[in-house]
């Protein structure tokens, strides 16, 4: 399959241009589509070859599984246990006014943008698996909180316009509040490093479990400085 793979090609002006709308607009998620596919260089084809030796990358990629399906079962995720994986994820949705295929129209992911259908599938679970990547690791949709779990994810995904996208925003926030938003940032690096592999993990069978135990058993620790930061900031 590899040599079916043509790799995806760098695009600095693309992301440049992407970059500057969204630091002007932080709230514009295709722009930051934009940039990580801009940058993202060999990361994809890399991961899905790690993806795909795994036992449940292998059944993903074989019986074509859209996580999707799970995730927009609102009536099954609404009725998992209280404390569970699933249910924290439902009602972080929930609260924050979001939708399972909210992710696809922002970042109109087509199949025509990769060389191989493996890449979509794979591409596009990383994609919609981002709010349960929330979940787990604790941090929020506030500015940080999103910061911080690019952090993580450049860690787990090696994708370069994810790095930059941290960076930037970390720049951004220092100087509304302070220093410790790189000591957030870093924290969340090294808790990705540490954390197992994120895109193989079958969340499907996760969600009706205490979201405590999949933490421990994918070594996501709480975010005690971004957690530290957002109460100091919020309450001034």
């Amino acid at each position: 399959m590899d040599r079916q793979m043509k790799r995806q090609r760098m695009q600095p002006m693309v992301a440049f241009r992407a970059l500057k709308a969204l630091v002007a607009n932080p709230q514009d998620t295709p722009k930051v589509f934009d940039v990580i596919r801009a940058l993202g260089g060999p990361s994809l084809e890399r991961g899905l070859r790690r993806f795909r030796i795994t036992d449940f990358g292998h059944q993903v990629l074989k019986d074509d599984i859209d996580i999707l399906d799970t995730l927009q079962n609102r009536p099954m995720l609404g009725a998992l246990p209280n404390g569970s994986f699933g249910s924290t994820y439902y009602h972080f949705t929930q609260r924050e006014a979001l939708a399972a295929e909210g992710l696809v129209e922002a970042s109109e992911v087509e199949a025509e943008t990769f060389s191989h259908p493996h890449l979509v599938r794979y591409a596009t679970r990383l994609r919609d698996t981002h709010d349960l990547w929330h979940t787990l690791t604790g941090y929020g949709r506030d500015e940080l909180g999103e910061a911080c779990l690019l952090a993580f994810t450049y860690a787990q995904t090696r994708n370069r316009g994810i790095f930059l996208i941290a960076i930037v925003g970390g720049f951004k926030l220092r100087q509304a509040m302070g220093p410790g938003v790189f000591r957030a940032l870093v924290r969340a690096y090294r808790d990705g490093r540490q954390a197992a592999w994120l895109p193989a993990i079958h969340f499907e069978s996760l969600l009706g479990e205490p979201i405590t135990d999949v933490r421990t058993q994918l070594r996501i620790p709480d975010p005690v400085p971004y957690r530290t930061l957002i109460a100091a900031y919020t309450a001034t």
